[in-house]
């Protein structure tokens, strides 16, 4: 007997906060969910901002497995914000992989992603239980944007898809952190990656593909890779989804009109790289924003994110968009909620072990957030070229 519908682990952080504000707006009347945590006298003080007297709280330690599993088998679904997730991440994924819990986070990390990938793949998938990572800006306006616009193009047919992402908002000292420490596990992250390539392998008779690419110019802009993981799980949506082709292919880029603002990204990208592979370095760079720290709500009312999605199949070729405001915080927990909303409450394709939010939710996850506000539509469809 599962006590709750959805518990939320991490609910003092951050943007643990901002995910309990929006489903304690969002939930049906009738949903019974609780808020959850290693520091009680905390988890009060989030109810009791809420209004919410009776909201349960649960206490239990990211590193004590007993009380995850606790947590895990009380619940239908459960979020978890706690990163970075390569240090924090993987007892609650395998709690919830054992106890057959749907379970979501935000993680941008990819060696944490692979490794809960070749660890638990065959626990989860056996106990029903549906591992999402990813379920905020990282990923899904690209992984959901990808499959809105495969859905405009001719079916059986080799796919390719260019997304461009542009941004206008600030990162966390949270995220700043997860970013430098993640840029230096570079031979561990690539480790992972093969490990995992070695046991997941492609669909029998089709081929889905994240190449790597170079800076360059096209569609009317200044185009550099996007680094992370949002590439990756796309192309795992295409080897999960017949709809995507024998053959697809997917690229995701940070789009720029300007020249310099391409130099610059590249340049502070390369800057990031060098220097967390040094400690030294490293330590000053982690100086430069404190972890606990996140962009005012005046900031956030002022950040857009627009992805744009190039497409070509067959025949066809197609240009989607998918737009919102603040990306880091205020839609990704807009996302993270219909997420775990729509694992609780919508009828869904039977999946189950590690799959993304478009092969988990794909139409039902685009229905709930274009109701909470985030634009997906189809700008142009014409003969391919």
């Amino acid at each position: 007997m599962r006590n709750y519908d959805i518990v939320v682990f991490g609910a003092t952080g951050f943007t643990g906060r901002l995910a309990v504000e929006y489903l304690a707006e969002r939930l049906p009347a009738d949903a019974s969910w609780a808020i959850a945590g290693r520091s009680a006298r905390k988890l009060e003080g989030v109810r009791d901002g809420l209004g919410r007297p009776d909201l349960p709280i649960l206490v239990a330690d990211s590193s004590d497995p007993v009380a995850l599993a606790k947590v895990a088998a009380s619940t239908r679904v459960l979020i978890t914000t706690v990163g970075p997730y390569l240090m924090y991440g993987e007892e609650l994924v395998k709690a919830c992989a054992e106890a057959g819990t749907d379970y979501l986070d935000l993680a941008g990390e990819q060696e944490f992603v692979d490794t809960m990938f070749v660890k638990y793949r065959d626990t989860a998938t056996a106990s029903g239980a549906r591992i999402v990572h990813s379920a905020g800006f990282d990923s899904v306006p690209h992984d959901l944007g990808t499959y809105f616009t495969v859905k405009y193009l001719p079916e059986d047919v080799p796919i390719s898809v260019d997304g461009v992402v542009q941004v206008s908002a600030g990162i966390s000292g949270g995220t700043y952190h997860t970013v430098v420490n993640y840029l230096s596990r570079l031979r561990q992250w690539r480790a992972a990656a093969r490990a995992r390539a070695s046991i997941e392998g492609q669909p029998a008779g089709r081929v889905s593909q994240n190449p790597s690419a170079r800076p360059t110019r096209r569609f009317g802009f200044w185009l550099v890779p996007f680094p992370g993981v949002d590439g990756q799980n796309v192309a795992y949506s295409g080897r999960l989804l017949d709809r995507y082709g024998p053959d697809f292919m997917y690229r995701h880029w940070i789009g720029t009109r300007h020249f310099a603002a391409a130099a610059g990204i590249i340049g502070l990208v390369s800057t990031l790289l060098v220097g967390a592979q040094l400690k030294p370095l490293r330590s000053v760079l982690l100086e430069l924003k404190d972890p606990g720290k996140g962009p005012s709500e005046k900031a956030r009312a002022k950040s857009t994110f627009t992805v744009t999605f190039h497409g070509t199949g067959g025949d066809r070729h197609v240009v989607c968009r998918v737009s919102g405001g603040d990306p880091g915080y205020t839609e990704t927990t807009k996302i993270l909620g219909e997420a775990a909303m729509s694992l609780a409450f919508d009828d869904l394709p039977q999946t189950a072990g590690p799959v993304t939010p478009a092969a988990a939710m794909g139409d039902a996850l685009i229905d709930r957030l274009v109701k909470a506000g985030i634009t997906f539509e189809l700008v142009d469809e014409r003969p391919a070229k």
